[in-house]
């Protein structure tokens, strides 16, 4: 193992284009890996447990979130989510790199559980154009739309405590900044400590 992985959280408020560019993501660099997470609800045709998803009572999952199982978790239209946090640090720990697709109360979790995490803010440009992306969407309603448009304005807000801001003005553009600071991320001491060790013994 060259380096120690780090967890790299993205968050955006919807409609800034965060799935696009984090497929963009995956597709150059497949090392990144999410673990399997959690969840109450029911599978859905072709499912597997333990491959898709952990798929839990409701009674084991409460249990497991007051043990503080979870890297973060939430409750989603009546069912409950979560990230184990045990399977990320042995992931870390062998050198491989984690990706968290979370909105900010989660990432505000990962922050407490994970420290040395490395969070990334994508931004719209400006209002008028994050309205003109979510018509253009034709997913919901006015009223939806308004609210997801309400929504991002209180998200915004908590871009200040991220480490890296990455506005969606131009996909490429874009992509080309996250994609350097994810790299920037993995070039932290605390990803090359094995390799500092080595180099200081070496001059010593």
């Amino acid at each position: 193992m060259d380096r120690q992985g780090i967890a790299l959280v993205l968050s955006a408020p919807s409609g800034t284009g965060k799935t696009t560019l984090v497929g963009m993501l995956r597709e150059e660099f497949p090392q990144l890996c999410y673990s399997i997470s959690c969840t109450t609800r029911a599978p859905r045709q072709g499912e597997v447990d333990g491959k898709d998803y952990h798929f839990l009572s409701r009674e084991k999952f409460l249990r497991l979130k007051d043990e503080r199982y979870f890297a973060e978790w939430a409750e989603v239209h009546g069912n409950f989510y979560g990230t184990p946090l045990a399977p990320v640090r042995e992931m870390l720990e062998q050198g491989r790199d984690v990706l968290f697709d979370i909105d900010v109360q989660g990432a505000r979790q990962v922050k407490q559980n994970l420290p040395e995490a490395f969070f990334v803010f994508i931004l719209p440009p400006g209002f008028e154009e994050l309205r003109r992306r979510l018509h253009a969407r034709g997913l919901d309603s006015e009223e939806v739309i308004q609210r997801r448009l309400a929504n991002a304005g209180k998200e915004m807000k908590e871009a200040v405590w991220y480490d890296a801001l990455v506005v969606n003005d131009r996909l490429e553009d874009a992509y080309a900044r996250l994609r350097a600071a994810y790299q920037t991320a993995t070039l932290a001491p605390r990803c090359r400590r094995q390799m500092l060790r080595a180099l200081l013994e070496d001059f010593a």
